[in-house]
């Protein structure tokens, strides 16, 4: 008799965790994507100047759509990830438009920050998706002088849905080498 009960205990316990933890719930997230601004860190060269900047993004989008595959790759689909780069000027921002000559032509090419986000839909029925991007960029402007920066930075998904808009706070560029 007490081994029937505890039969029956155990299975009603082991049929209880089955569908307490195995009916996963779908989070519900609009279909544009969202994003949040993790951290910005900085790294510096071997003398101390500040040359690039890890930015840390988490994302949402309600239908997966986000990523591109490598045939995306023109017009609309040539970036996903947007970033505009400002200079702090006479105490306010101001957005640069950084410039390098091309060594075919001679004639000044523009630089972008935008980046590739790869594909990232999910296969099977639900879509649903969030995670972490990071992105690295160079931060030290060596044509200017001077040395507070910001990004503002969207990402973009195949529908061309836009997502908000997030801005790092002030970024403060060591431009000097530490004296050894």
């Amino acid at each position: 008799m007490k081994s029937t009960i505890t039969t029956i205990g155990l299975t009603s316990l082991f049929l209880f965790l089955i569908i307490a933890f195995g009916c996963t719930k779908e989070d519900k997230y609009p279909i544009e994507p969202h994003i949040d601004l993790i951290a910005f860190d900085k790294i510096a060269d071997s003398t101390g100047i500040d040359q690039q900047g890890v930015i840390g993004l988490s994302y949402t989008d309600g239908d997966g759509d986000l990523g591109l595959i490598n045939s995306q790759n023109t017009g609309n689909y040539k970036y996903n990830l947007f970033i505009k780069y400002f200079e702090k000027k006479n105490g306010k921002f101001e957005e640069v438009i950084i410039t390098s000559p091309n060594s075919i032509t001679g004639k000044l090419d523009t630089l972008s920050f935008n980046g590739r986000i790869p594909y990232l839909t999910p296969q099977g029925k639900i879509k649903s998706i969030k995670g972490e991007i990071y992105d690295t960029l160079y931060i030290n402007n060596p044509k200017s002088t001077f040395d507070t920066i910001k990004y503002e930075i969207f990402i973009q998904d195949r529908a061309l849905h836009k997502s908000n808009t997030v801005t790092t706070p002030d970024i403060i560029i060591n431009k000097k080498a530490r004296k050894p």
